[in-house]
C-alpha cells in the first residue's frame, strides 16, 4: 500500500503487522498510519458516503416510525404493543447513528490532520460492533423463546417483560461504553482479539437458529400438513442474522490469520480491515429491512411496483 507522503515513510519506517498488533511499545498509531494510506482512505471514504446517503436515511426513517408508534401508544390506551424485536431495532438504529457520525469524523481528520478528531471518530465508530452484535443476539434469543418455549414466553407478565428488556438493553449500552475503554487500552494498536471475541456471540445465534429449525420441522398437533407461519418467520429472521454475522466474522478471522502468520505488512492490513468494514454493512441492514418487512412497508413497495 502506498502512502501519500514520502516524508511520512521517512519519519515512520514501515513496520510489520506483528509490530502493531502484538507490541505494546509502538510509538506510532496504527490508525494514523492507515489514515495516511491512499487506498485505505479511499475505501473508508466510500464507506462513509454509503452510510450518509443510504444507511443514515434508512435509520432516520425507522426511528421516525418508532416515534410515531410511541405517540400513538401515549394518545390511545388501545393499540399494538411494541414488540421486543422492534424495541431492539430502534435501539440499534440509534447506535448505528453513532457509527455514521464516527466515520464522518474519522474522514474529516484526514485533511485536517487532527489526531483528536480521528480518535473521537474511532471511539464512536467502534462501539457499533459490540452493540450491533448483542442486539442481534437479543433479537435471536427473543425469537427462540417465542418459538421453542411459547407457553412460558406468553405467561411472562408484561411488567416483567418490560423490566427484562430494559435491563438487557442497558447492559448492551454499558458494554458499548466499556468498549471505548478497550480501544483506548490497546491504543496505539488495533484490538483484534477483543473484536474476535465477539465471535462467541455467533455461537449463541447459531444455536438459536438450530433449535428454531428443529421446532419448525416438528409441527404441533393439528398442523401435520401445514407449516407454522410464525415459526417460519422466526427461522427466516434468525437465518438472515446468522448469515450476515458469519460474513462479518469471517472477514475479521481472515485478517487475524494474515496477521498471526505475518503474511502481509501493515499497509496491506490497513486496506484489508477497511474492506472488512464493508462486510459489516449487511449486518447493519438486516434488522431495519426485517423491520420494514414486518410492518409491511417492503411489501407495499412491491405491490405499488407491480400495479404500476
Amino acid at each position: 500500500m502506498l502512502f501519500n507522503s514520502s516524508s511520512f515513510a521517512t519519519v515512520f519506517p514501515a513496520p510489520t503487522s506483528r509490530d502493531f498488533f502484538n507490541s505494546s511499545n509502538s510509538t506510532v498509531s496504527f490508525y494514523a498510519l492507515c489514515r495516511a494510506s491512499v487506498p485505505s482512505i479511499v475505501i473508508y471514504t466510500m464507506y462513509t458516503f454509503t452510510n450518509i446517503l443510504v444507511l443514515c436515511p434508512l435509520y432516520i426513517c425507522i426511528l421516525y416510525m418508532g416515534f410515531q408508534h410511541w405517540r400513538r401508544q401515549c394518545s390511545a390506551s388501545a393499540g399494538r404493543t411494541m414488540s421486543l424485536s422492534d424495541f431492539f431495532t430502534y435501539n440499534m438504529m440509534i447506535l448505528e447513528m453513532f457509527g455514521v457520525f464516527g466515520s464522518v469524523l474519522y474522514c474529516l481528520s484526514k485533511p485536517t490532520s487532527n489526531d483528536s478528531l480521528m480518535m473521537l471518530g474511532i471511539y464512536l465508530f467502534c462501539v457499533v460492533f459490540p452493540g450491533q452484535t448483542f442486539f442481534h443476539v437479543l433479537t435471536c434469543v427473543e425469537r427462540y423463546l417465542a418459538v421453542v418455549h411459547p407457553i412460558n414466553y406468553m405467561h411472562v407478565r408484561e411488567v416483567s417483560r418490560v423490566r427484562i428488556k430494559n435491563i438487557c438493553t442497558l447492559c448492551v449500552w454499558l458494554i458499548c461504553v466499556g468498549w471505548v475503554g478497550i480501544v483506548k487500552l490497546y491504543y496505539p494498536n488495533f484490538p483484534m482479539v477483543p473484536f474476535l471475541s465477539l465471535g462467541i456471540c455467533l455461537l449463541v445465534i447459531i444455536v438459536c437458529c438450530v433449535f428454531v429449525l428443529r421446532a419448525l420441522t416438528r409441527p404441533g398437533p393439528g398442523h401435520k400438513d401445514r407449516v407454522d407461519q410464525s415459526k417460519q418467520r422466526a427461522f427466516y429472521m434468525i437465518t438472515a442474522i446468522t448469515g450476515v454475522m458469519l460474513l462479518r466474522t469471517a472477514g475479521l478471522v481472515l485478517c487475524f490469520v494474515i496477521e498471526t502468520r505475518n503474511l502481509a505488512d501493515l499497509q496491506v492490513l490497513c486496506w484489508l480491515l477497511d474492506l472488512v468494514i464493508w462486510l459489516s454493512v449487511p449486518s447493519s441492514l438486516v434488522l431495519p429491512l426485517l423491520f420494514l418487512h414486518r410492518t409491511g412497508k417492503l411489501s407495499g413497495c412491491r405491490k405499488k411496483t407491480e400495479s404500476g
